[in-house]
């Protein structure tokens, strides 16, 4: 259940949230009394495979239910929720603009500010210019970037990310973190909070303000680390390297 308040400082809580699936014939619980607050800030949520992580952001996106506990959004109005894939769902026989302009379209705006806000956000994400490319034409990096401007475009308040460098070489996933931090950092676009989903915890260190760290299946929360590392970080600081050792710790 995804409710709304204005009461305190935070943009999300996540309360005593559970969720439970019947598997032939039984039940299997995949998370369970999950609760935590996010802030004006980046919160990455780590954990090992198949313990519900991805289940927990579809929950926080409110396309999926919990079967216990509720997710508060510190609105006086329904929160506007970008979504980032770990793959790029791009329609193949639409051009990067028409990708880009379809969530807009789908919320009622009209097209000639739908047109005018994707094209200032493909400027954003670095792809001005490449509008009227379709999806084949692209690099996997240009794609994806094409993903986050889709979900940017709709000016969200928080933003939701699945694993989303995880399938690009290490190079290109390297540019667009530190592109993302920036789009981040600068305020450009009114997003408040990112709650982003990784397995690297490097990743998670070097771009997040806080590291939720979820325990194996039924995911619990283990720990929360603040990471109070001046920016920009590089993986090479040995404050980052001391962090990424600590959370590490709790990890395994």
């Amino acid at each position: 259940m995804v409710t709304m308040s204005s009461s305190k400082n935070y943009v999300v809580e996540v309360v005593g949230v559970s969720k439970s699936y019947i598997s032939g014939g039984r039940e299997v619980e995949v998370l369970k009394d999950i609760s935590f607050e996010v802030g004006r800030e980046f919160v990455s949520i780590i954990g090992p495979s198949g313990c519900g992580k991805s289940t927990l952001l579809r929950i926080i996106a409110g396309v999926e239910k919990p079967s216990r506990g509720r997710v508060v959004f510190n609105l006086n109005r329904k929160p506007i929720i970008g979504f980032v894939f770990q793959f790029p769902t791009l329609l193949p026989w639409m051009t990067v603009l028409d990708n880009v302009i379809l969530p807009l379209i789908a919320t009622g705006v009209e097209k000639s500010s739908a047109i005018e806000k994707a094209r200032m956000t493909l400027k954003v994400v670095g792809l001005g210019g490449f509008e009227d490319f379709y999806p084949s034409e692209l690099s996997g990096g240009m794609k994806q970037r094409v993903n986050i401007a889709r979900a940017l475009a709709i000016e969200p308040d928080v933003l939701l990310m699945d694993e989303p460098f995880s399938n690009l070489d290490p190079l290109t996933a390297e540019n667009l973190r530190s592109e993302v931090l920036d789009i981040w950092l600068s305020s450009i676009l009114p997003v408040k909070s990112i709650i982003m989903v990784t397995h690297n915890v490097e990743e998670a260190v070097i771009m997040s303000d806080k590291v939720i760290i979820l325990s194996p299946r039924p995911a619990r929360v283990l720990k929360i680390v603040d990471v109070n590392i001046p920016r920009p970080r590089n993986r090479k600081m040995p404050e980052v390297q001391e962090m990424v050792d600590k959370v590490y710790e709790y990890v395994s």
